[in-house]
C-alpha cells in the first residue's frame, strides 16, 4: 500500500492557523534516492545517518548551487525547481526478532507558504525568492525530548513547536490527532509527519555553522513578524510525509512502540529537515510576486501559476541521482540500521556516532 499525502487533512490545519495567502502544493514522488549523504551538514563524506530524498537527481556529497541547476530530472512536478529536500527515513522494528525494516511512503509534499507581515496580503513589502546558494535546516536529529512549555514564543521553543505531526485515522471511526515525539496507537491512514522551515534570513549568509543561525523562525511559526535580527522574509516551507505503518499493525499490536527514525531515534524528537536551493529565482520570485491571484492560486493549485512548467508525475516517479555515493543495504529486515546508530532513548541529546568511535 503507498499512501498519498493528505491534503484535507493539511488544509484543515493550516487554515485554523490564519488566512492563507498566496502559496502553492509541490508534490514530490517517492525518494528519488534513499542513502547516508547530506551536503549540508556532512559535504564530502558519509553522512551519520540514512536520509529519504527528492529533487534534483545532481544530489550528492558535494552538492553546489551550480551542480544542482544541471540536474537533468526531478523527482518534484516543477521544472524550473532542481532544489533537494530530505529528511530521515522511518523503520520498523520487530518487536519479536528486532530486526530493522524500512518503511513505505507515499512521496514528499512541499508546502510554499506566503506567510508573515513582510506579504503584500498582509500589508507588506513582499517575500523574497531564496537566494542561489541559500540552505537551511529545521529539527535536531540528537533531540530525544520536548524541553519548552507551547507558546513560549522563543526561538528555542518555536524551533520545538515546528517539529509536529498528526496521527491519521480518518478511514476508520477513531479521530485524527496532532503529537509531538510519536503517537500512541496505529495510525490506520498513515503517520503524517510534518515540520516547519524557518521564513526569516539575516540577509548576508547563506549558511552558517550550525547551518541555523543564519535563518530564524516566525514569531508564530506559521505567521508573524521576523526577528529584527533576521529581516529578511522568505518563503516559508512546511514539509509533510506520510508513512503506511499500519501495514504492521498486526505485528506490534498491544506491544510497545517499534517506529524509529533512521538517526537512532525511538523516540521521535530527533525527526528533522534540511532544503538546498536549486530553484531558477527569477522563476520562484516572480510565483511570489504574482500567482496570488485567481481562486486556483489562491487554493495552492501548482499548475495554475503560469511560470511553472508542470512534470507528470509518472516522470518524477521515475527520476533517481545521477550516482549512488554510499551503495549499502538499507531495506532489511537487518539487525542494525545503516551507519552506527545504536538506540538511544533519551531524555537527554543523543550522541551521534561515526563509524570510527562506534560503540557496537
Amino acid at each position: 500500500m503507498v499512501l498519498k499525502p493528505s491534503f484535507v487533512a493539511i488544509l484543515a490545519s493550516l487554515a485554523s492557523v490564519e488566512v492563507a495567502n498566496a502559496w502553492f502544493r509541490l508534490p514530490c514522488a517517492t525518494p528519488m534516492v534513499q542513502e547516508r549523504v547530506d551536503p549540508i551538514i556532512s559535504p564530502g563524506k558519509i553522512s551519520q545517518h540514512l536520509h529519504s530524498v527528492h529533487g534534483g537527481n545532481s544530489f550528492g556529497m558535494n552538492l553546489t548551487y551550480d551542480l544542482a541547476r544541471q540536474s537533468t530530472c526531478t523527482s518534484c512536478e516543477v521544472a524550473q525547481d532542481l532544489s533537494n529536500y530530505w529528511t530521515p527515513t522511518l523503520y520498523f522494528k520487530d518487536p519479536v526478532t528486532g530486526q530493522f525494516e524500512k518503511v513505505p511512503n507515499g512521496g514528499l509534499l512541499v508546502y510554499y507558504q506566503n506567510r508573515g507581515t513582510a506579504d503584500v496580503a498582509n500589508g507588506g513589502t513582499g517575500l523574497k525568492a531564496f537566494p542561489p546558494g541559500f540552505r537551511m535546516i529545521t529539527g535536531d536529529p540528537a533531540k530525544r525530548s520536548k524541553l519548552y512549555p507551547e507558546g513560549l514564543g522563543t526561538q528555542a521553543e518555536l524551533a520545538e513547536r515546528a517539529i509536529k505531526s498528526t496521527c491519521l485515522r480518518y478511514t476508520t471511526s477513531n479521530p485524527d490527532y496532532d503529537y509531538y515525539g510519536w503517537p500512541t496507537t496505529d495510525c490506520e491512514a498513515g503517520l503524517n509527519t510534518r515540520l516547519h522551515m524557518p521564513a526569516c534570513w539575516d540577509g548576508v549568509n547563506l549558511d552558517s555553522p550550525d547551518h541555523k543561525s543564519h535563518t530564524a523562525y516566525l514569531s508564530q511559526i506559521d505567521n508573524g513578524d521576523c526577528p529584527s535580527t533576521h529581516p529578511i522574509t522568505l518563503m516559508k516551507l512546511f514539509y509533510e510525509v506520510t508513512w503506511d505503518i499500519t501495514g504492521f499493525a498486526s505485528r506490534w499490536q498491544g506491544k510497545p512502540w517499534p517506529f524509529v527514525w533512521s538517526n537512532s531515534d525511538p523516540t521521535g524528537y530527533g525527526w528533522h529537515g534540511d532544503f538546498f536551493n536549486g530553484w531558477d529565482v527569477g522563476v520562484l520570485q516572480n510565483a511570489i510576486d504574482h500567482c496570488n491571484q485567481t481562486p486556483d492560486q489562491l487554493n495552492g493549485i501548482v499548475n495554475a501559476c503560469p511560470y511553472f512548467t508542470i512534470i507528470p508525475a509518472t516522470t518524477t516517479q521515475a527520476c533517481r541521482a545521477k550516482t549512488t555515493e554510499v551503495p549499502e543495504s538499507i531495506n532489511g529486515p537487518m539487525a542494525k540500521l545503516p551507519g552506527c546508530n545504536p538506540l538511544q532513548y533519551g531524555p537527554g541529546d543523543a550522541t551521534l556516532y561515526s563509524t570510527s568511535n562506534c560503540p557496537i
